[in-house]
């Protein structure tokens, strides 16, 4: 076997995350996260990945959006990292679970003063008639904690996607590209090989 299906796929991910840092002009924590609905109809959308550990990894949003009540109903995800400057894509596909509420605040906090205040405002896809709205509810929102901080709305927290699998894609000349698997195991992880 080659070095990259010796590997632990998480040592993997961040030995190629690390280059992606290094290389992507423009946030390479973003990935496509595919969600269904209970009866399977797809959809996808591009968020950002804000932490990774032993467990899996973590994006955060509105439990009220689509995304939301899609991962209520139907608790499976897939993420898609591409890569172009490197050349190079990670699948991964499992199951979620919510953050805890301490990770959640640790960062709902982080973020810009304007962003916390955002997740109050914005009542996410749902239908907006005009951008006043949402400009009307950000000042009532700014008014309403003038001088405090600004708690985490209950309905805005994080989903960890717990892998099951993953694909790592490696681009190689006239399309004989590499596509090393993981699939997890009773004792840890089954490396395999897929043609192009």
């Amino acid at each position: 076997m080659t070095a990259l299906e010796d590997s632990d796929p998480f040592t993997l991910f961040d030995a190629w995350f690390a280059e992606a840092k290094a290389s992507e002009v423009n946030d390479p924590n973003a990935m496509s996260l595919a969600t269904a609905t209970v009866d399977g109809k797809p959809s996808v959308r591009m968020v950002l990945l804000k932490d990774r550990d032993a467990r899996g990894f973590v994006f955060y949003t509105n439990f009220h959006s689509r995304k939301g009540g899609e991962l209520a109903a139907n608790g499976q995800a897939a993420l898609l990292f591409h890569w172009k400057s490197l050349r190079r894509q990670i699948r991964i596909e499992g199951g979620i679970a919510e953050v805890t509420p301490a990770e959640a605040d640790d960062y709902f906090h982080s973020r810009p003063r304007d962003s916390q205040l955002g997740a109050w405002a914005s009542l996410q896809s749902e239908p907006m008639a005009e951008r006043f709205e949402l400009e009307r509810r950000m000042a009532n929102y700014t008014a309403q904690y003038a001088g405090k901080p600004v708690p985490r709305p209950a309905h805005w927290s994080g989903y960890r996607v717990i892998p099951d699998n993953f694909e790592f894609w490696l681009d190689r000349p006239f399309r004989l590209h590499e596509r090393i698997t993981f699939a997890r195991a009773a004792n840890g992880w089954r490396a395999g090989r897929l043609y192009p």
